[in-house]
């Protein structure tokens, strides 16, 4: 069975014969001079693939906790510390973010690549004063530095595709600033279920009021960057009859993207290290950091912060995704709490009519995640806003939970109910979920309802999400034939490579790959054509 390398390596002999090893980033391509392979050139730098850039993040974090002294979490933000500013490298015109075997081996060379990385990062807290203090700086030895600078330095973290960022930085993140309020983080493949479902336009203000590590954000968001670029780049092919210049179409996206990403697109959590985080992930994958926020969703709004209130996002949210953290160990106790919501309080049911009714009484406690569905809907625009919010199946099932649905089925129409794999958030948790896709109704709606005494009929799209395509160790699984042979199946992909001009130009690379054996996917697709021929 074939391994992965983890180091390349050449060996030097010095002046008195010892030979040693020497790590570099990458084997030189044939004609490549050493030189050329430590120092690399914007076009050199490569986009991660597979499980490389998860493995490097884990060996980076491990090596700075292994050799620096520190615990995992301090060790956790130095290395984001050195990989903004490889992102910030990557934004220039030259690259500066490396540090050759010769640096290494050096203690000179050391400090000289230090100081070029320092810079770097100089430039990072000026630019984003929100995530770094002015006063912070790179706390770590000059040799641990350079080890990590050289294992990043070939990668163009730009470039690589958003699902393998997203895998390989919330893996990191989440070992170590998950805390003990239910959090666990949302596979990407259901974030982009979800967000393909509700197929937000640049237009539409999107929130999520429980954003983790910003998977859903980062999946939206992107999402609708797809669509501006493929929209560019018809018009540049329009007008260039079929000779687009790249850079053009990549420049307006880009503008295009950064106003949509600061108008658009809102988190907030109640933990701070995941804001900081999330707003770290959100640079890493197109920016939108500026609407990212520290807050207790479920609080008043009174209490937050002065710029989430001047944002007054209650009742203007076109979509909101949300996996809000749900279970009895962390109850939602505050009365000040409670009060605000209609399932704060204690319901009667009648058997005889069938009839929830809402009491003044108070529940001594509420799950947080009954809160969050009627702070998710409140935030909602009524009549157009619509929702996705991962909810846990006793919600949708159990006979002590008929309340919360039929506030739902009072104050919105259930467009969608996705039934998720029990392996869905293996290997970190075994729970049954579901995908509950909701759109509010106008309190008119309600009252018409209300009037005659019965709701409207309406059909309700479900589907069963049995393949998510990992098992329950978290073993990635594949399409197999009869035989049990893994199916494979060819595929056409664009590329950009440079011309003789030095321009970026769009190239086709074939291949064959094994098919993903998860069809969420699939149900995104049959859910956009159920929903088009409805009411």
């Amino acid at each position: 069975m074939p391994r992965s390398i983890e180091r390349y390596c050449y060996k030097i002999v010095n002046e008195n014969g010892l030979r040693k090893e020497v790590e570099i980033a990458d084997i030189p391509l044939y004609g490549q001079a050493e030189e050329d392979i430590e120092k690399p050139t914007v076009d050199q730098l490569k986009a991660a693939s597979s499980d490389a850039l998860l493995f490097t993040f884990r060996r980076c974090h491990n090596y700075i906790a292994g050799n620096q002294g520190l615990q995992k979490p301090e060790a956790f933000w130095e290395l984001l510390k050195i990989i903004f500013s490889k992102i910030k490298d990557e934004r220039g015109d030259e690259i500066t973010f490396y540090s050759t075997s010769k640096e290494r081996s050096s203690l000179t060379g050391q400090i000289k690549s230090r100081e070029r990385i320092g810079k770097l990062f100089d430039a990072v807290k000026k630019e984003y004063p929100a995530i770094f203090n002015e006063g912070e700086n790179i706390d770590l030895d000059s040799n641990v530095l350079n080890y990590i600078v050289s294992q990043l330095q070939m990668y163009s973290l730009l470039e690589s595709d958003v699902d393998v960022k997203g895998h390989a930085y919330e893996e990191v993140v989440g070992s170590n600033l998950r805390g003990d309020r239910g959090e666990f983080f949302t596979p990407r493949n259901i974030c982009k279920m979800a967000v393909g479902m509700l197929n937000p336009e640049e237009d539409q203000i999107l929130l999520d009021p429980a954003c983790g590590t910003g998977g859903f954000l980062v999946t939206a968001m992107n999402h609708v960057i797809a669509k501006i670029y493929s929209q560019e780049l018809e018009k540049e092919n329009k007008r260039s009859k079929g000779n687009p210049a790249i850079d053009k179409v990549e420049r307006l996206t880009r503008d295009r993207a950064t106003r949509y990403a600061s108008r658009y697109v809102y988190g907030i959590d109640f933990n701070p290290n995941l804001v900081r985080a999330t707003k770290m992930n959100m640079v890493m994958n197109n920016d939108g950091s500026g609407g990212l926020f520290q807050a207790n969703s479920l609080a008043r709004p009174v209490l937050w912060t002065e710029d989430l209130r001047k944002l007054d996002l209650m009742n203007k949210v076109d979509l909101v995704f949300s996996n809000p953290p749900f279970g009895t160990k962390i109850p939602i106790d505050d009365q000040g709490i409670l009060e605000q919501y209609d399932l704060g309080h204690i319901w009667e049911y009648d058997r005889n009519t069938d009839v929830y009714t809402k009491t003044d009484k108070l529940q001594k406690s509420q799950s947080p995640e009954v809160l969050f569905i009627e702070r998710c809907v409140q935030f909602l625009k009524p009549g157009t806003g619509r929702a996705a919010i991962v909810l846990p199946d006793g919600i949708l099932g159990a006979p002590g939970m008929g309340y919360v649905r039929e506030w739902m089925l009072t104050h919105t129409r259930i467009l969608a109910s996705v039934d998720l794999h029990p392996f869905t958030f293996e290997p970190n948790v075994s729970i049954q979920t579901s995908v509950l896709i909701l759109q509010r109704k106008t309190q008119e709606e309600i009252a018409l309802e209300k009037a005659a005494q019965r709701k409207n009929n309406y059909n309700v799209f479900m589907a069963v999400a049995d393949r998510v395509g990992h098992d329950k160790r978290g073993n990635t699984l594949y399409v197999r034939d009869d035989y049990g042979n893994e199916v494979a199946e060819e595929y056409e992909e664009d590329f950009f490579e440079l011309n003789d001009e030095g321009k970026k130009v769009i190239g086709k690379r074939h291949g064959v790959k094994k098919i993903l054996d998860d069809n969420t996917q699939e149900i995104v697709e049959v859910f956009r054509q159920w929903l088009s021929v409805q009411d």
